[in-house]
């Protein structure tokens, strides 16, 4: 399909196949994530538990669609990164980096797949511990847990963006935590990992959104980090970024030959989706990419830090907005979580009491389930338990 015809007729979950296309993206993500936390020991490195996480999703996504007419592109939306303590995110290191885990760590995991350009993104926190999580590392991700099932159902057909970024605040603050300013959750679209209707994670004058109302047959990617610091993040070493986008509306003539070699690269390699520098040649590409940057033919995804000692929790899921509910596919169970506050706010209570599906009236054709149909055993969240903050799977 031509550009011209893509924009003509674009694609969305009316299409089964469509559906499908997402469903199966999230089932392989769901297996990727959870790979990447059984790698997860003491003195395991960074960088490869990382890389394992990218190859697992090349290997799974290249064996699905090998026999369809049509080319059909697939593989990593996002890399992998894995971010440790107060880092909060976009740690992805290079191959030469020496990070490893210790026990005791807490662990934000963010990966996203795609197939056809059809995007199942998740993110997860794990602390690398025997046993139940307590005391503030327990708050801050029973806060980041218990937003993310506030905001899956709030992110319905006829809600406001507004809604849930006023509803999370209210969910961090009763575990006496933080939503991180600058995170936002936006639509997802063929091959748009970051589309223009989006929902703020905190209000204030400084990051100002369109409101905007959800529609059935959008898809998001709900994205929340929470923090028991001051949720103000800081770059503090432009070095440790290593996630790229091409902005495919930004040119520029390079003056060096390594970035003109660098951005040919990247745009036959990774025309669209974020890509990780580990990818590239490492000496090469760390002369390059500055000047691709610096003239805005790359969009980084800097590696963002809270205070040491401040406790971080990141999750993010991918809902599709479905005729009959919202459909959570991307997920997975957290450990036992024993926090040290319990929510008795009356509104937040009432938003984790309702349902994440819809009644239709009258009796409409049911349609039969495609392959990546299992996934939804994720997408059927009971209201959980706000002592405990583990969704239910």
């Amino acid at each position: 399909m031509s550009d011209d015809e893509r924009e003509e007729k674009e694609l969305d979950l009316s299409s089964a196949e469509v559906v499908t296309k997402y469903k199966t993206a999230a089932e392989i993500v769901n297996k990727a994530l959870k790979l990447v936390i059984s790698e997860c020991k003491p003195k395991a490195k960074v960088v490869d538990i990382c890389e394992k996480g990218d190859s697992y999703i090349r290997e799974q996504t290249g064996n699905v669609y090998k026999n369809v007419k049509r080319k059909i592109e697939r593989g990593v939306a996002f890399p992998t990164c894995l971010s440790v303590n107060n880092v909060l995110c976009h740690f992805s290191p290079l191959a030469s980096d020496e990070s490893v885990l210790e026990e005791g760590d807490i662990l934000k995991i963010d990966m996203a797949c795609h197939i056809d350009g059809f995007i199942a993104a998740v993110a997860h926190t794990h602390v690398l511990q025997e046993g139940p999580v307590t005391g503030r590392a327990a708050d801050v991700i029973a806060a980041a847990n218990t937003a993310a099932e506030v905001a899956l159902r709030l992110v319905r057909p006829g809600k406001k963006n507004k809604d849930v970024t006023e509803a999370i605040q209210k969910v961090a603050a009763a575990y006496d935590c933080k939503i991180v300013e600058g995170v936002l959750s936006h639509q997802m679209k063929q091959f748009v990992i970051d589309g223009n209707k989006v929902v703020l994670s905190l209000s204030n004058p400084d990051t100002r959104v369109d409101e905007a109302e959800f529609e059935e047959n959008e898809v998001y990617a709900i994205d929340i980090v929470t923090s028991t610091g001051d949720g103000k993040p800081k770059l503090l070493d432009e070095k440790q970024t290593t996630i790229y986008k091409r902005a495919v509306d930004k040119s520029y003539h390079l003056k060096m030959k390594a970035s003109r070699f660098i951005f040919s690269e990247i745009s036959q390699k990774f025309p669209i989706m974020p890509f990780s520098a580990r990818a590239l040649e490492e000496k090469r590409a760390r002369l390059g990419l500055v000047e691709c940057v610096n003239h805005e033919l790359l969009q980084p995804y800097p590696v963002l830090h809270e205070k040491p000692g401040d406790y971080v929790a990141h999750i993010k899921f991918t809902v599709l907005l479905m005729p009959n509910g919202s459909d959570r596919v991307t997920s997975h169970p957290l450990q036992e979580l024993q926090p040290t506050k319990t929510i008795d706010d009356p509104d937040i209570k009432a938003w984790l009491a309702l349902g994440t599906k819809t009644k239709k009236k009258g009796g409409g054709k049911k349609k039969k389930g495609k392959k990546g149909d299992k996934v939804d055993a994720s997408a059927e969240a009971e209201p959980m338990d706000s002592t405990n903050g583990a969704t239910q799977d």
